[in-house]
């Protein structure tokens, strides 16, 4: 599969990838090569990838978009870092993506509710 990565202004990432794993608003999950197509509203978290050669990559991602489409990964969030780190990625992920307040969490949440939701309606009338 190819992953593409973006940020607003910026390609994080372009790579062809084995495996991903990360977080969506219905909860963890991975892809594989063969997947079915999905879309998904996608938290602040950890995004992790196997590439090409066998090695393990991390990317630190706050709120976005997950589109697989084919042998396609397109993944729009709002920031993003990379780091092949994992403590070091946690610890900043927390303090650059979930230093929220109460009412902010909320909203976030009712906001990725909203949209997986709006993108999964889209997404079957396109069946």
């Amino acid at each position: 599969m190819v992953l593409l990565v973006y940020s607003p202004g910026a390609e994080v990432v372009r790579t062809v990838v084995r495996k991903l794993a990360t977080e969506g608003a219905q909860g963890a999950f991975v892809l594989l090569p063969r997947h079915i197509d999905m879309v998904t509203a996608l938290l602040p978290g950890v995004l992790s990838y196997i590439d090409a050669d066998g090695g393990e990559h991390f990317l630190g991602i706050d709120a976005g978009t997950l589109v697989k489409c084919g042998a396609e990964v397109r993944v729009a969030v709002r920031g993003a870092f990379v780091s092949d780190d994992l403590s070091r990625l946690r610890d900043e992920v927390a303090r650059q993506f979930l230093t929220l307040d109460d009412s902010e969490r909320a909203a976030r949440t009712a906001l990725a509710r909203l949209e997986s939701g709006a993108i999964r309606g889209m997404a079957e009338y396109g069946r």
